[in-house]
């Protein structure tokens, strides 16, 4: 109900008192749609800050404000030097004015988004100065067009039928919700009149409370069940509102949405040393296939003639397995596969463990940051956190602007350029200079990245997931077989001048893939 009459009209006697004979001395804007106005007397100094940066809108009367050094523009040079005079709140109407020793009229007109503030010169019909210039129907607005009145009699209120916001559209939804809660759309004529009587009466001897609803904070009129605070005075009720919906919401905001971004990443991080420790431990646990490999070499005599699949026994199991044979394949090359696979079993065991172990420790960084996250209490500090912690620079931005496409494969994430602009952003931004660097070769394409958390040794399976988005997205999308250039991201560097996405590449190695898109690889839904 902040910005609606029925508080306006308890709210501007207090302004009065509290600005009457003071001067103007500073106007400016430090932040997009935020005005604060300065004034002073001999008593000292007092602000008017309005933020009508919607959704958000909001205003307060603080004894206090730091100006920043730097992003500060000054507004209003009219106003300067002006003493403020009166304020009075326009008669059912979601606007106020403070009146000035020249006879201008500073309008605040709270309209929900369109909320402004407007200079009038004395006697003017039309503004000579909107601080919103976006809200165009206010460059021809009335100031006295807005003041209204209402027939509140019985009479009235009967040919209406009871219709309440058409009887007083300016109750707002706290007060039309406290009417619902009783019933009123389907009371008789008699008990609706008697419930709005009863509203009445209580917006006529308020108490500011701030109460929360659905987890935003609002200001009330009307007694609450458990007001998170309540007021007698409205400048304090307001300035409170401003604080704890405005700055402590965003705050709030702000730190959660960074926590939860913090806890999906432990999540992922947590879910692939599950699975991954499963797979090393089949690994561990199962026989190696070089023993296949031995038991087909022990036995080539079976396959002579063409014969293609025969039963052996595997003598180090003691059972019986089949053996089947490709057309035109013999047993020595199926052997050779065989101990090629079970030589990068191997490798591929040292890999998962130096992986599980570099995951092992970045779910122990996260959970140090979670912890450390969750006791910041204010923007400064959270500020300073977010600075102290640049490598997690993708997360602390909403996903929605970011350059590059996201997706992550055996728990590593994999980035994709949106574009020859967000290729160069993603590389001067967002990337570290042990990340893998990957681009379709001598073709337009986007950069790829790897991030490897400073792992050394990235799995081949992730760097042909990676290259093969890297195809997908180049224009050797549609070859069946693509080269891919790939290189630690410290070899990558932007030449001064060159066009957008363009880069020089050194130490470089090249991967031949099958272009493949995020639903192939990844599944539908990515």
């Amino acid at each position: 109900m902040h910005l609606n009459f029925h508080f306006l009209q308890y709210l501007c006697p207090e302004l009065e008192k509290a600005f009457q004979g003071k001067t103007i001395i500073n106007c400016f804007s430090q932040n997009k749609d935020e005005l604060i106005i300065e004034t002073e007397d001999a008593e000292g100094v007092r602000f008017i800050r309005a933020h009508f940066l919607p959704p958000q809108i909001y205003y307060s009367f603080p004894e206090n404000f730091q100006r920043a050094k730097r992003n500060s523009i000054n507004l209003f040079k009219e106003i300067i030097g002006e003493k403020m005079v009166g304020c009075k709140v326009l008669n059912f109407e979601r606007a106020f004015y403070f009146s000035l020793s020249s006879g201008k009229i500073l309008l605040f007109k709270l309209h929900a988004n369109r909320s402004n503030i407007l200079l009038y010169e004395q006697e003017g019909n039309t503004p000579i100065k909107l601080f919103r210039n976006g809200v165009t129907e206010d460059r021809d607005l009335d100031w006295n067009s807005l003041d209204k009145s209402y027939d509140l009699s019985w009479e009235n209120f009967e040919k209406l039928e009871g219709n309440a916001s058409q009887f007083l559209p300016t109750l707002g939804a706290i007060p039309r919700g406290w009417l619902k809660e009783r019933a009123y759309p389907d009371a008789d004529l008699q008990s609706k009149w008697e419930l709005m009587q009863e509203l009445l009466d209580m917006l006529g001897t308020p108490l500011f409370s701030l109460t929360d609803k659905n987890g935003e904070i609002h200001l009330s009129l009307l007694p609450e069940e458990n007001p998170v605070k309540s007021f007698s005075n409205p400048i304090q009720a307001i300035n409170e509102l401003f604080y704890l919906a405005l700055v402590r919401g965003n705050f709030e905001k702000d730190k959660n949405t960074l926590l939860k971004k913090y806890q999906e990443q432990l999540k992922r991080t947590n879910s692939y040393i599950q699975k991954s420790s499963l797979k090393l431990e089949e690994l561990r646990n199962s026989p190696p296939q070089s023993n296949l490999a031995d038991v087909i070499m022990a036995n080539l005599h079976v396959f002579q003639d063409g014969k293609l699949e025969a039963e052996l026994m595997d003598f180090y199991s003691g059972e019986n397995i089949q053996i089947k044979l490709k057309p035109n394949q013999k047993p020595q090359d199926l052997a050779a596969s065989l101990y090629r696979k079970s030589k990068n079993r191997k490798l591929e065991w040292e890999q998962l463990e130096k992986t599980i172990s570099a995951k092992i420790k970045q779910a122990e960084q996260l959970e140090s940051k979670l912890e450390e996250l969750s006791e910041i209490e204010d923007f400064r500090s959270l500020k300073s956190y977010k600075k102290s912690h640049g490598e997690d620079k993708a997360l602390q931005k909403e996903e929605v602007i970011l350059p590059f496409k996201t997706f992550e494969f055996e728990g590593f994430p994999i980035w994709v350029g949106k574009s020859a602009q967000a290729n160069d952003e993603m590389l001067r931004g967002y990337t570290k200079k042990d990340d893998l660097w990957l681009h379709a070769r001598m073709v337009p394409g986007s950069h790829v990245l790897i991030k490897t958390s400073g792992l050394k040794n990235i799995p081949l399976s992730v760097i042909e997931t990676a290259a093969s988005l890297a195809a997908f997205y180049s224009k050797n999308k549609n070859e069946s077989l693509a080269p891919v250039i790939h290189t630690e991201a410290k070899y990558v560097r932007k030449v001064k001048g060159s066009p957008a996405g363009s880069v020089m590449v050194e130490k470089e190695k090249v991967l031949m893939v099958i272009p493949k898109g995020p639903e192939e690889i990844f599944g539908k839904g990515n």
